[in-house]
């Protein structure tokens, strides 16, 4: 239940907000709540892919993107998922979710996101994800022209991204 009152709470931010262009990076502040927390008493490493998730939310909504998405009937789908750890998280600690998109290609849209706590990393993210039509998989250039017409990938496709 917590979680889908997060996203309320960040949907309805992005209602009001700034609108953000497709390379910016989207950044919400959350802290870590009782339920997030394990046997270690830190944020459960599942809950940081759970949280990710409405860093995700909050980028495709203030891009615009989901708006498009949900009138095309498009459903974001995510293909790979990497994370690498660096320190915990801990009870009523607060910290921010970077979510950026850095690149595309002819299939995936690729994303970072970091968590940041007291200016210093505690977690990096690199998801690999698409969108998917009711005929499939939707190409990502085709997803940046209907939000950003002639946008092209800052990251050539023929280099290491992922």
């Amino acid at each position: 239940m917590n979680l889908y009152l997060r996203l309320l709470l960040i949907l309805i931010k992005c209602r009001f907000g700034p609108p953000m262009q497709t390379l910016d990076t989207s950044i919400i502040k959350l802290r870590v709540l009782l339920n997030d927390l394990d046997l270690n008493r830190h944020m459960n490493n599942g809950r940081f892919l759970t949280i990710m998730d409405l860093g995700r939310m909050d980028l495709l909504s203030r891009t615009g993107t989901l708006k498009q998405a949900m009138k095309q009937r498009w459903m974001p789908i995510v293909g790979t998922a990497s994370i690498d750890f660096q320190r915990p998280l801990k009870l009523w600690q607060r910290y921010e979710l970077h979510s950026r998109i850095y690149a595309w290609d002819e299939k995936w849209i690729y994303l970072e996101q970091t968590f940041i706590s007291r200016g210093k990393l505690i977690a990096k993210a690199r998801i690999k994800g698409l969108l998917r039509g009711k005929d499939g998989n939707i190409a990502p250039q085709i997803v940046i022209d209907s939000i950003q017409p002639g946008l092209v990938s800052p990251v050539a496709a023929e280099k290491q991204i992922f």
